[in-house]
This record gives structure tokens, sequence and C-alpha cells, in this order.
């Protein structure tokens, strides 16, 4: 309920406050409403200065003439909790008959005479309202614009950070995220990536980069109107900023070479994005689904012979001429690493010599495996390491045909040579069974599908021997105790969640708090007086 007010002792035409309103508005790019409530807020602030910090002062600005009006609100209760901004019902009822519980009864108060410390507080109120408005516009603005490309003029530098201003907000452009040996000075044009817009106790900030992989390609888009129209794409960037980057493009329109466009007549659109980045060199290359072809394809310009994909370790081996060894790897490995990070592969460089006598390493310690273990001379051992056999487990467990089908070799040599390889591995399995029966490891990990004999000695020497001990363990860690090559990820994961499975085995049998019989087994406060 609002008590009558009256012109002469409530209301102060200030028209002025409307004009420097509209000014903050627009010189802040924020909306005038804002402005004027942080005014209010201003005079509420001085009126509570002088009538008391208790009262429910309030203040309001007319937003067509100005006027300033100020009055005290006390609130009509049933029971009075703060006797300053509250009152009775049955006292509000004798000075205005209508009133009911939850209204305030409004007082108007005089305008205030700003003194000047008033004055300095109002003026504080409003600065630090305008700034949080200015703030909200600002976030408001950049928080759908990350990963943008802004230009801006350099406002000034700290200890190697630059600010940069954008126009209607600053940005900050931190020195790790400048290109090496790139120096700014105050007034310098910048082009750079926003990187990040968060909110932060001192305001909303704008993070900027110049090293960013997606700012070189932001770059490319601007440049190449293929890209900017979706004709070709670019699958990934590697980037040495300041030194050399790869970029691998992919087109969607078979007939457009995705690489042509992408450097341009005379190379102008890639030397455009170079001169940006401080003469960056960009090695531009076609993107394959091939992972092989991709890697080729990334080593560049380095020519490559052979290729080997480990999927599971996602690891690839390259073989390259000896004399195109040092271009494969580049300076301080540059070209090896920036062709890892674009494929996402694991790459390790071989020369054909060192392949070659790795190849011939490998070759004679597993023409000796079979020597050793099948009994036979080099001749048959260098047949079957040439047919593809790597392991005894090979021979012993492959179709007869297929084994006769090696050149040299008849179906009696075939059939004697996999009964050879069983009497050997079963000699083995025999060997290590008594080897973890000393070792003491339990039976329970032995009924595990997947763990060979060898397998368990291996994890009875480092100290696993319960189905607890197994199922503690990470699968990296088994993979390590296990011999090399025995387990898959996949397979050691089977393994230790099958190690586990007691646990949670364990768990149900508590929770049903079943008895042999059946029976729920309850225990009473009466029981455990007894015992």
């Amino acid at each position: 309920m609002t008590k009558p007010t009256t012109e002469t002792d409530a209301v102060h035409a200030r028209p002025e406050l409307l004009q420097v309103a509209d000014a903050v508005a627009r010189d802040k790019s924020i909306d005038r409403e804002e402005v004027l409530e942080a005014m209010e807020q201003a005079i509420q602030k001085a009126g509570r200065s002088k009538y008391g910090h208790d009262h429910d002062i309030r203040a309001h600005i007319d937003r067509n003439s100005g006027e300033i009006s100020l009055a005290r609100y006390i609130e009509v209760v049933e029971l009075v909790e703060n006797e300053t901004t509250q009152v009775p019902l049955t006292k509000a009822l004798l000075r205005h008959p209508a009133a009911t519980v939850g209204e305030f009864i409004v007082d108007p108060l005089p305008p205030i005479d700003f003194g000047r410390i008033a004055a300095q507080t109002a003026k504080q109120v409003i600065v630090h309202k305008v700034r949080e408005a200015e703030r909200r516009r600002q976030y408001d603005e950049f928080k759908d614009r990350a990963a943008d490309i802004v230009n801006g003029l350099v406002k000034r530098v700290e200890f190697g950070n630059v600010i940069v201003d954008l126009g209607r907000a600053e940005a900050l452009l931190r020195r790790e995220e400048t290109i090496p040996r790139e120096h700014f000075n105050t007034g310098d044009r910048v082009r750079a990536y926003i990187m990040d817009v968060r909110e932060e106790p001192r305001g909303p900030q704008v993070f900027l980069s110049r090293t960013h992989p997606q700012f070189m390609a932001k770059l490319f888009a601007q440049e190449v109107p293929e890209i900017y129209e979706g004709i070709i794409e670019i699958r990934a960037v590697a980037r040495d900023p300041g030194s050399r980057a790869k970029i691998a493009v992919y087109s969607r329109d078979s007939g457009i070479d995705p690489v042509g466009p992408c450097i341009g007549m005379r190379g102008s659109r890639v030397q455009a994005v170079v001169g940006e980045l401080q003469g960056e060199k960009i090695d531009i290359i076609q993107w394959s689904n091939d992972p092989a072809t991709f890697v080729v394809n990334a080593l560049a310009p380095a020519e490559v012979t052979k290729v080997v994909l480990d999927e599971e370790a996602n690891r690839i081996e390259v073989v390259v001429p000896d004399d195109q060894l040092s271009l494969a790897i580049g300076r301080r490995g540059q070209n090896v690493r920036l062709a890892s990070q674009l494929t996402g592969w694991d790459i390790d460089i071989l020369t054909e010599e060192e392949e070659s006598v790795r190849r011939n390493e490998e070759f004679t310690a597993r023409s000796q495996t079979f020597v050793d273990a099948l009994n036979v001379d080099d001749v048959i051992a260098h047949l079957l390491v040439t047919e593809g056999f790597s392991t005894v487990e090979d021979v012993a467990f492959v179709p007869v045909e297929e084994l006769a089908d090696v050149e040299g070799l008849d179906v009696s040599v075939a059939e004697e040579l996999r009964n050879r390889a069983r009497v050997f591995l079963e000699a083995r399995d025999e060997t290590d069974n008594r080897r973890r029966i000393e070792l003491g490891v339990d039976e329970s990990l032995a009924e595990l599908e997947g763990l060979k004999p060898a397998a368990l000695v291996a994890l009875g020497e480092a100290g696993v021997k319960t189905l607890d001990d197994l199922a503690d363990l990470a699968t990296d860690e088994l993979l390590e105790i296990v011999p090399q090559g025995s387990l898959t990820s996949e397979r050691a994961d089977a393994i230790i969640m099958a190690a586990r499975a007691h646990w949670f085995d364990d768990e149900g049998s508590l929770a049903g708090g079943k008895t042999s019989g059946g029976t729920a087994a309850v225990t009473t406060d009466a029981d455990v007086e007894g015992r």
C-alpha cells in the first residue's frame, strides 16, 4: 500500500541524470536501464547512510522525466521481528484502514543533499555496477565466439603477455601462446584465435592464441574458398609454432585435388598463411583413410619403402632408404614428431639396412627355436620360418594339409612335425605346472581361462599367487608380467575381471544374509547379549 507523496518533499527533478545515463550506455555499450538501476542503487546507499543502514530505503528515477523519489518502506506483519523495517498490523490499521499483511507502507523522504563523501560513495557504486554490466555484456558477446579468429590492436604488453583491444572488449594473449621470436609493440595490429572465453572472479576473460593448431586451420579457411565452402576439409593439423607445420586435407569431390587449391597459384594462398605465421614452413598433405598411406604421406618429403602396422599397440614401423633417414626424422626429430601428431600413430623409423639386420636376427632365432623344439635340421627349420611359422604352437595346431603344402614336406613329414610340436608343448607345460606348484600359485588361478602354464609361472615369480593378488593388478601390470605376446589387452582385461568376480559374489552373500539352509540369518540384540 502506497502512502501519497508530495512534490516538495519527496521528488527531486534531475533531467540531466537521463542524459548521463544515455551517455554512459552509449560509451560502454550496455543497456540504459542497467545504468539507471546502478544510479538508483547509489542513491539508495546514500539514503541509508543518512537515515540509517537498518532502514529499507529505496530510490526510483523516473525513466521519462529523470525525477528522483526517495522513500522508506515498512512491511505490515502479524509478528514483528525487526522494528526498523516492520510494523504490526494493529498499528498499521490505525494509519491505513485498508492495510493487509505483506503490504508495505511507503513513507516519502526529502531529497538528499549529497555531501562529498556521499557523492563519492554513490560514484563508486555506479562505477562498480556499470563495470559489472559491461563485463556481462562482454561475456555474452564472446562466449559463443570461441574458435573464431579476431583482429585487434595491442593495448599494452605486460611481462610478455599482450593485452589486445578488440574494440568492444579486451583479450589476453599469453606469452606462451605467441609464436617464438614474435615481438609486439603498443598499437600493433594482431590477428589471433579465440582459444577460450570464461568467467573469472575479476570478470570474463577472452584468451587468445597464435600457436594453436586450429589458428592455422582457420587461416587456411579464410584464404581458400574451397575450404570455406566445405568442398575441401581439413582433417588434421600438427604444428611446431614458428618453425614447421603439417596439415592434412581431404576433398569431398573426387574430381578435385585437395592439395592444389590450398597451395594456390604460384603458392599465393599458402604464402599468405606462412606470412601471418612468421615464416612457418607448411607441408600440405593428402589425408587418407588407410593408416599406412596416411603415415607415408605425412612423412613427406622422405620416401618410404615399407610399412608394418601394429594396430593393437597403435604403433607403425616405417622402413626408409639409408640416405633418407635424416630427412624422415627431420632436424631434432621434428618431421617424425609432427607426422606422429598428425596421424595419431607412434612411428618407428628404420633404415633398410637396420631392418635387414633385424629380420636376419629374427629369422635365425626362430629357426633355432624349431631346431631345438622339433629336433630337425636347419633346412626344415628355415622352410618353416620362410612359410610364416613363428612359434611351436603354430606348427602344433595347424591343419596337416596346410603344413604339407610347404615345399619339401609331404603328409607323413607334416604329421611327424606336428606330433613333435605337441609332445614338446606338453612337456613344457608339465615342467611349468611343477614350477607353478613349487612357487605356491593357487589352483584357482590355473582354472582361469586364458592363462597358460608359462604365464602362471611368471605370475608366481612376480608374487601374484592368489585370485586377490591378480584382481589387484591393472591391465598394464599384467601384460608386463606375462611372457610378451601371450595376451592381448582385451584378454588381459577379461582375466582380471574374472579374478574379481568372487568379490561381487562375496558382496552378494553378505547383502543377502542367507544361511546354508536358505533361511535369512538375523542377529538380534538379545543374541549379542547372550554371547
